[in-house]
C-alpha cells in the first residue's frame, strides 16, 4: 500500500513581527549602499539564523560596551529601542544612527515620557510591566531618568506607594491578561485620593498571536514551533502552542528535529512560531 505521509501545514500568521522586518530593510538597505561598516547594537532579533545571515553580508553586532568605544561609525538600533542616554553617548562620539526603532516602541516612549514628566514633580510614579534587563524596557526606563518600578512578578508590587499618583505602562510584548490582572491589583491597592491611571501599549501583531497559537496547534496532532533560544517572545508563545497541543517541540533550527520525534507518526504537522 502506498506509504501515507503527514499533513504539514505552515501558520500563515507566524514569523517576524513588523517591527523586525522594518529593522532587517534597514539592514539590507545600509549594507547595500557602500563600504562603510554596519554595527548593530545587540542582537537585531533573537534569532540566530538571521543575525548570522547579516552577519555574512557585514553587519557586525555588538553590545554596549563595544558601542561606548566607537567614534564616527554607522549603528543601526534595533526595533527594541533604546534610552535617552544611549543616544545622547551616539551624538558625542559622531555615530551615523540608522535607528530601526519600532513605531509602537517608539510611539510608547514618548508616552512614558510625558506622563514621567506631567508626575515626577508631584511626587508620582511610573510603573512599567516587562521583563527586568530586557532592551525594550531597559529603553523605556531610560525615559523616566532611570526612576521607573518594572513590575515582573507579584512581590515587585511592593516597592509601589501606593499613597502617591502611579501611571502604568506594559512592555509591547506582554500578555494582555497579565497586564489587565495587575491594572486590576494596583486598582485596588490605591490609598486615599491618590490617583491611578494606566495605558495600553500592548502589541496587538503579538497579544493577538496568543490565542492564535493555541488554536492552531490544537488542531495538528504535533507541532513545531520555531523560535530563538533567547527570545522572551518565543518562551511566552510557546506556552501557549503547548496549551493547544501537549505533543509540540521548541526547536530553532531544522537541524535540531530528530527522526524519534515523528515517533508514533501524526496524521498531521503544524509548524508555527515567535515573531
Amino acid at each position: 500500500s502506498p506509504r501515507m505521509y503527514p499533513k504539514i501545514e505552515i501558520d500563515q500568521q507566524s514569523g517576524f513581527c513588523f517591527g523586525v522586518i522594518n529593522a532587517v530593510k534597514h539592514a539590507e538597505e545600509e549594507l547595500k549602499k557602500d563600504d562603510k561598516e554596519l554595527y548593530c547594537l545587540g542582537d537585531i532579533v533573537h534569532n540566530n539564523q538571521e543575525v548570522d545571515r547579516l552577519q555574512a553580508k557585514g553587519m557586525q553586532t555588538i553590545d554596549y560596551e563595544a558601542f561606548k568605544k566607537l567614534e564616527g561609525k554607522r549603528v543601526l538600533f534595533r526595533a527594541h529601542g533604546e534610552a535617552p542616554a544611549i543616544y545622547q553617548l551616539a551624538r558625542e562620539r559622531n555615530i551615523e544612527l540608522v535607528d530601526a526603532t519600532c513605531p509602537v516602541v517608539l510611539a510608547l516612549q514618548k508616552k512614558v515620557r510625558r506622563k514621567f514628566a506631567e508626575l515626577d514633580p508631584v511626587g508620582g510614579q511610573i510603573v512599567i510591566y516587562g521583563k527586568k534587563g530586557h532592551a525594550e524596557v531597559n529603553g523605556l526606563v531610560g525615559q523616566t531618568d532611570g526612576k521607573a518600578i518594572i513590575v515582573q512578578s507579584p512581590e515587585d508590587i511592593e516597592q509601589i506607594d501606593f499613597t502617591r499618583p502611579i501611571a502604568l505602562f506594559s512592555q509591547t510584548t506582554q500578555s494582555l491578561t497579565g497586564f489587565h490582572e495587575l491594572i486590576d491589583t494596583l486598582r485596588s491597592r490605591m490609598i486615599g485620593d491618590a490617583r491611578f491611571d494606566f495605558q495600553d501599549s500592548i502589541c496587538r501583531q503579538v497579544s493577538n498571536r496568543m490565542p492564535h497559537i493555541q488554536e492552531f496547534s490544537s488542531q495538528h496532532e504535533l507541532t513545531f514551533f520555531v523560535a530563538g533560544g533567547k527570545s522572551s517572545n518565543g518562551k511566552v508563545l510557546f506556552s501557549y502552542c503547548q496549551k493547544g497541543n501537549e505533543r509540540s517541540i521548541f526547536v530553532s533550527s531544522p537541524d535540531e528535529i530528530q527522526p524519534e520525534m515523528l515517533q508514533p507518526l501524526p496524521q498531521s504537522i503544524g509548524i508555527c512560531g515567535a515573531t
